[in-house]
């Protein structure tokens, strides 16, 4: 049993040797976390697909989710695995490239028959698979991501925070600590689109202005014009849905302009530690961010996990982070674990009834709960800013409900 993404990518791109990297014939690789190998059906290995961006634009992400999946299921089979039966995980690098990631979830359903598929990371990718896992594939679908919403497949799972679990009450905040015209530089594509209509709703509710809304191309070098625009607009908050690799030279060209010396305030609800090193840290200082999970938690099972993580994946390229998907991947891989035990099965209806009311005691962030006929995560919500490239926590907003799916699911 193979997978597409070679040795060597793997070890280049994150330290799944160490980490139980098991070289299976043919120059290919598996990342394995099973006592035995081959099997499937009623026996054998439980199999947990992931789909991630190991390489590629957002490599930093893909890597860390691919090191917390390997955590979970190496913690979950030391405990004994799941129906008395170990689990394999199946890796497969979707490269920043929906289209590659169509192939390589494809892989996942048809080649290895996994029982579940977790994984992508930005909306186009989730939009680009969720077809081939959930239609064709006939399995369950967990998304970590935070995003825009509007997911409301009974098979789609999503374990990452919402727009009424940032936006809403992100954007009062910003309007005290920040002032009230906003600017929405947005990369272009349906997350950061669907997004800023909530964002603009928001603003304006809490007596702000959108001064403008542009979108750029993923890979778009040149913000001057925008830049331009923002300065002389007065522009008291740059809320940015720019993502790698455009946002090193947008944040770079902001600075350079003088916005944050002269007061601005950045936001971003992507940002999370992962991207504090895409720039110097005076290009970021001061910039906010409405995420579950920062470092800066002080809550010991956080703590924990974090330090856990670190020590099996030391380095700073690919840390357990919110915003990169890490923290929904490990909700998300826990709670299909503990639907799976409720369930007595890896029957595909019991599964998704047991998963549908999930609860962790203990996660990323504080606890969490799967809210039943939504298919989302009530969680704790933080927001932080970006001093002297660290986070520190403002604010910690309680459990959020994602307010998702309420018209039912399909």
């Amino acid at each position: 049993m193979t997978i597409t993404l070679s040795r060597r990518d793997l070890l280049r791109a994150s330290g799944l040797a160490a980490a139980g990297l098991v070289a299976v014939g043919g120059g290919s690789s598996l990342l394995s976390a099973c006592g035995g190998g081959g099997g499937g059906g009623e026996s054998g290995p439980i199999k947990v697909g992931v789909v991630t961006d190991v390489t590629g634009a957002i490599g930093y992400a893909g890597k860390a989710n691919a090191n917390i999946a390997k955590m979970v299921v190496d913690d979950l089979n030391s405990a004994g695995g799941l129906l008395g039966r170990q689990l394999e995980l199946v890796v497969v690098d979707s490269a920043s490239d929906p289209k590659v990631g169509v192939t390589k979830a494809r892989e996942l359903v048809e080649q290895h028959n996994v029982d579940v598929v977790l994984g992508g990371i930005t909306s186009a990718m989730r939009d680009a698979i969720k077809s081939v896992i959930v239609d064709r594939g006939g399995k369950l679908y967990i998304y970590p991501q935070l995003y825009e919403g509007g997911e409301c497949n009974r098979d789609i799972f999503c374990t990452g925070p919402t727009p009424n679990q940032q936006v809403v009450p992100f954007i009062p905040w910003l309007i005290e600590n920040g002032g009230k015209k906003f600017y929405l530089p947005s990369a272009d594509y349906v997350w950061p689109h669907t997004l800023n209509q909530v964002v603009r709703e928001q603003v304006v509710k809490n007596g702000g202005t959108v001064v403008d809304e542009e979108y750029f191309p993923l890979d778009a070098t040149d913000f001057g014009p925008s830049v331009n625009k923002i300065m002389s607009s007065g522009t008291n908050v740059v809320f940015t849905t720019v993502i790698p690799p455009g946002i090193t030279p947008f944040l770079g060209q902001l600075y350079s302009a003088g916005f944050h010396q002269r007061g601005g305030r950045l936001a971003c609800v992507y940002f999370d530690e992962n991207l504090l090193n895409v720039a110097p840290p005076e290009h970021m200082e001061g910039l906010a961010s409405c995420l579950d999970f920062f470092d800066a938690i002080d809550d010991p099972f956080s703590k924990d996990l974090a330090a856990k993580y670190q020590q099996q994946f030391p380095g700073g390229d690919a840390r357990l982070a919110a915003g990169s998907a890490v923290t929904g991947m490990y909700r998300g891989l826990m709670m299909w674990a503990g639907a799976v035990k409720e369930a007595g099965s890896l029957d595909k209806d019991k599964v998704r009834t047991a998963l549908s009311h999930a609860k962790l005691d203990q996660g990323p962030g504080g606890p969490a709960e799967m809210v039943e006929g939504e298919n989302h995560v009530r969680m704790n919500m933080y927001i932080a800013v970006a001093k002297s490239g660290n986070y520190e926590i403002v604010e910690q907003l309680g459990a959020i409900d994602p307010e998702e799916c309420l018209d039912g699911l399909k």
